[in-house]
């Protein structure tokens, strides 16, 4: 499924030594790749920016006992980030994220199953030293 992003198209943040910088071009985007690329890192970036951008929307391993559904459903103009999908999203809310009109995404795994997911959705963490700071980026996922 292909749509422009609903809630934003550009994302930045700078965090001691590391830059994220992602442009955005689906309303999902699926962040994919191998382990220790940094994707969990850039998550707890954009999760200390919660604080203060109301765009934003966390959630990780961490909230596995929490009402997930229940978040994602009443939430409305939402970047809604969620690191370790594999064990947060179920085939049901997988299904719900693919036609949700209200709220756009940003989801870290492996399973992009049930998210009506083509190539244009899969993307993969490009990371750039610049001197002192590390650079990241969202790259088609090949």
């Amino acid at each position: 499924m292909y749509s422009k992003p609903k809630v934003m198209e550009h994302f930045s943040t700078a965090h001691t030594s590391f830059l994220v910088d992602f442009e955005f071009t689906n309303n999902i985007t699926i962040l994919t790749g191998d382990s220790g690329t940094g994707k969990s890192a850039v998550f707890s970036f954009m999760q200390e920016d919660m604080v203060e951008e109301p765009r934003l929307l966390c959630m990780n391993y961490l909230d596995i006992n929490k009402d997930i559904a229940s978040m994602i459903k009443e939430a409305e103009g939402k970047l809604i980030v969620i690191d370790n999908a594999d064990l947060l999203l179920d085939n049901d809310l997988r299904k719900y994220i693919a036609f949700d009109e209200k709220n756009q995404y940003l989801i870290i795994g492996r399973n992009p199953n049930n998210l009506m997911a083509t190539q244009e959705n899969l993307f993969e963490l490009a990371s750039e030293k610049k001197g002192e700071r590390t650079e990241f980026r969202l790259k088609r996922y090949l």
